[in-house]
């Protein structure tokens, strides 16, 4: 199996996942069975010739072939992709955790950027930037307006450049400005914790270069407090997913070894491939098995994987490796159900494609594409109910989205009115103070699906989701 992952190269997952293939232009052609049609190339030669001649104004040739390229590709999918010089940077910053900037975690509040939290140790977290500090202004540009990705890109930039931010502090009622040096941030995609004696919540966020060392060393870190473990609870509620390799690696943590994790089908002959639970199909060249340092009673603890949909992708092929072999107990809600498989070829020095070229299959065959992996026990997100899931948009949701191959999810007109009376109590609730809301941080004391996976672990009454169920699928209409 490791010469298919030679010839391949790394698959990617995930909305910021993937890794780099070298192949030539000529090979990126070796799939084509059929004569390209040629009226309409004439076509697309006449329109390009139109537009040079008639538009407005002189429109540049190498924007027009880039633009068109980059139709072409997002015409086929979501997530099919041509990456610019600009976005293929980017998108290697994503999958190795690490980039250049200020260093925090952010959302939109208002329409403005608020700071979620600063990441310990950053440039932001040393000038003394808060959680819930309202950022208002980043350099000159008023931040009103901004998309969140045109804001990082702002706050982004080249090592030891300044970058000033304008802050509103509410509980303090001031504004101040503070300029900050960027430099390269390392993010932390794994964190983890003795909950109570004898149980550990370790949540990972994404799957990314450094993920499996880092879940290795938090799992130490809980040992070393609690020798004797009773039950572990592995969080990947809201992760996008990431690297395939670090996908199989964590299944691989608890599973025997030489199991089937995941299987991959396309028109490629690589893309016909088999991952299993074993170090050549996650290792690295020149890296050694970080997995040998866990304890043995690892692939023997009880444990519950907590989903929602969010999870999607990587996250989606450890959950339905562990449910599938009966090694945890999968609660949550229905997850995202990314379960194509995204190859990146590069097209030149600074440029690629990030193309869909298999479906992912969980090792009972199931297709995880637009369909996701249904929980075990079906948990709402509070005490009060699933308040705000509806809001969240799963694979199927999405426009131009690669069917299953295995039946279409039916299209159901209640969601989009579960929708809109969700939309109206997440306004009513972004409007009370943070202590009075009802969607704790995971992890705490309050986390409600938390609590029900400890339940779970301890052979206690769960409260099961009396409103959630599965989305069923329907025979796809041509």
């Amino acid at each position: 199996m490791g010469h298919k992952i030679k010839i391949a190269g790394w698959i990617s997952v995930g909305a910021l996942a993937g890794a780099l293939t070298t192949v030539s232009l000529q090979t990126v052609a070796r799939g084509a069975m059929t004569p390209l049609p040629l009226e309409e190339i004439q076509q697309l030669s006449a329109v390009f010739g139109l537009i040079k001649t008639d538009y407005v104004e002189p429109v540049d040739d190498k924007k027009l072939i880039t633009d068109a390229i980059s139709g072409m590709v997002a015409s086929l999918d979501p997530h099919s992709q041509y990456f610019d010089k600009k976005t293929f940077k980017e998108f290697r910053e994503g999958t190795s955790g690490r980039f250049v900037g200020v260093g925090i975690e952010i959302t939109q509040e208002d329409g403005l950027i608020k700071i979620v939290s600063p990441i310990e140790g950053s440039p932001a977290f040393r000038a003394g930037l808060k959680t819930n500090d309202l950022i208002t202004k980043i350099d000159d540009t008023a931040v009103k307006g901004l998309s969140l990705n045109d804001a990082v890109k702002r706050m982004r930039g080249e090592p030891g450049t300044k970058v000033t931010l304008t802050i509103f502090r509410k509980d303090e009622s001031r504004t101040f400005p503070v300029t900050v040096t960027r430099e390269e941030i390392k993010t932390q995609s794994v964190k983890g914790k003795v909950i109570e004696p004898g149980y550990a919540w370790i949540r990972l966020s994404q799957f990314q270069e450094r993920t499996v060392d880092d879940f290795v060393r938090k799992v130490e870190e809980v040992y070393k407090q609690e020798p004797n473990l009773k039950g572990l609870v592995l969080d990947l509620r809201n992760d996008p997913g990431g690297l395939l390799d670090a996908a199989v690696a964590i299944s691989a943590a608890f599973l025997p070894e030489d199991v089937t994790v995941v299987s991959t089908d396309g028109q490629l002959v690589e893309s016909k491939a088999t991952f299993k639970a074993s170090p050549e199909f996650y290792l690295r060249r020149g890296q050694g098995d970080p997995l040998k340092r866990l304890p043995a009673s690892l692939k023997r603890v009880p444990v519950v994987v907590l989903v929602n949909e969010g999870s999607a992708s990587a996250s989606e092929i450890v959950a339905g490796a562990l449910q599938d072999h009966k090694r945890a107990t999968i609660m949550g809600s229905q997850t995202f159900g990314k379960g194509s498989v995204q190859t990146v070829r590069p097209l030149g020095p600074d440029t690629g494609i990030k193309l869909t070229t298999a479906r992912y299959y969980t090792p009972s065959g199931k297709s995880i594409q637009a369909k996701g992996i249904v929980p075990d026990v079906m948990v709402d997100e509070t005490a009060e109910g699933d308040l705000f899931a509806s809001l969240r948009m799963r694979e199927a949701d999405l426009e131009k989205h690669l069917s299953s191959g295995q039946g279409e999810e039916a299209q159901d007109p209640a969601r989009e009115k579960a929708r809109e009376e969700a939309r109206k109590r997440l306004e009513e609730e972004s409007r009370k103070p943070l202590a009075e809301r009802r969607l704790p941080e995971f992890g705490t004391d309050k986390d409600f699906q938390l609590a029900q996976a400890l339940n779970q672990l301890k052979g206690r009454t769960v409260i099961a989701s009396k409103t959630l169920t599965e989305r069923k699928e329907e025979p796809k209409e041509n």
